[in-house]
């Protein structure tokens, strides 16, 4: 009778995933909270001659990752975000590699407009003055915030998340933009469903009209910096940014800048550059009269990280059978 394949699992994950897993195979789980350090990823799977390695967006899986073990032929990430895998370097040596597309969706569009309202209504901060003895009477000029409702919402990146984000404007009537490398008629119909006319424009307008400005798009070359000096001077002085993409769609230093200079009224991140953030960076001194920040959680609901566990374990296995991944992140990416 043959050896169960060896998975390397570099975090913990909920039960669901771990129960399936373990049916069909050898399970060995990096017990620590942060990240195995890049050696001692690439020594375990040499060690253990794994067959499969179950990762996530922390971990970086480089040419020396992937030859660490000469059984490796299967790679799952649960995340919906790949760009910390060699796609083509896997490709290369005939591993699989899956990702958990269209899970998170509506998980993350929910963070995101808990970090819009917080940044609009100065949640966190009003809870600081509360927290801290600052409290003293209700008064008309306190903690001033700016309305949602009837507000200009612009989203950048009308896919599967930006679409469950927009749609979720409906409930305050706002008005809708949208860029994205194209008009996405599909996203626009969806949208007309829930009585939101979304107006594809480009970015610069986009920013120039927007009074609260959504962030949706994947980390690429031509997304790296997107958003940077040139784009922060162009959105209105009362403006909140929000980001639930990827740090580095952010050129940081422009954004430190940006609240310094009051080029815009908030920003409100889950994802950062660097990430983590040390509570000593310079653009921590503005949080939180400018700055909300939440540590990458936007999919961090039970519910869903359970499910994103199971289609990571799905992954795993179907490579481990020889058979294309069921969420195939050669196919998303293009790599036929």
């Amino acid at each position: 009778m043959s050896e169960p394949p060896v998975v390397y699992l570099t975090r913990e994950i909920p039960q669901d995933g771990l129960d399936l897993l373990e049916k069909h195979c050898e399970v060995y789980v990096w017990p620590d909270p942060i990240e195995p350090p890049h050696d001692h990823l690439v020594e375990r799977l040499a060690e253990l001659e794994a067959d499969a390695l179950y990762c996530n967006v922390a971990d970086t899986v480089d040419e020396a990752v992937l030859d660490a073990s000469p059984n490796l032929r299967a790679i799952g990430t649960i995340s919906v975000g790949y760009d910390h895998i060699d796609l083509r370097a896997a490709r290369e040596r005939g591993i699989t590699v899956g990702h958990t597309p269209g899970v998170l969706a509506e998980t993350t569009a929910d963070l995101g407009w808990a970090l819009l309202m917080a940044g609009a209504r100065r949640i966190v901060e009003a809870h600081g003055q509360v927290r801290d003895g600052e409290w003293e009477t209700w008064g008309p000029t306190v903690l001033l915030g700016r309305d949602v409702h009837e507000a200009t919402l612009g989203v950048v990146g009308l896919g599967r998340i930006g679409t469950e984000f927009a749609r979720r404007a409906a409930g305050f009537d706002m008005d809708v933009l949208y860029s994205h490398t194209s008009p996405n008629g599909e996203a626009e119909a969806d949208l007309a469903e829930y009585g939101i006319g979304a107006e594809y424009c480009e970015l610069g307008e986009l920013l120039d009209r927007a009074d609260f400005v959504s962030l949706h798009v994947p980390l690429l070359e031509d997304t790296y910096h997107l958003i940077g000096e040139s784009e922060l001077r162009r959105m209105d002085e009362h403006a909140v940014l929000v980001n639930t993409a990827r740090g580095e769609v952010v050129e940081t230093d422009a954004l430190v800048r940006a609240l310094e200079e009051d080029w815009i009224r908030h920003a409100a991140l889950d994802v950062t550059d660097p990430e983590p953030i040390e509570p000593d960076h310079p653009l921590m001194q503005h949080a939180p009269e400018k700055l909300t920040v939440t540590p990458h959680i936007g999919s961090a609901s039970t519910e869903t990280r359970s499910e994103m566990a199971v289609m990571t374990a799905e992954n795993v296995l179907a490579g481990l059978r020889g058979e294309t991944p069921p969420y195939s992140a050669f196919e998303d990416a293009g790599l036929r």
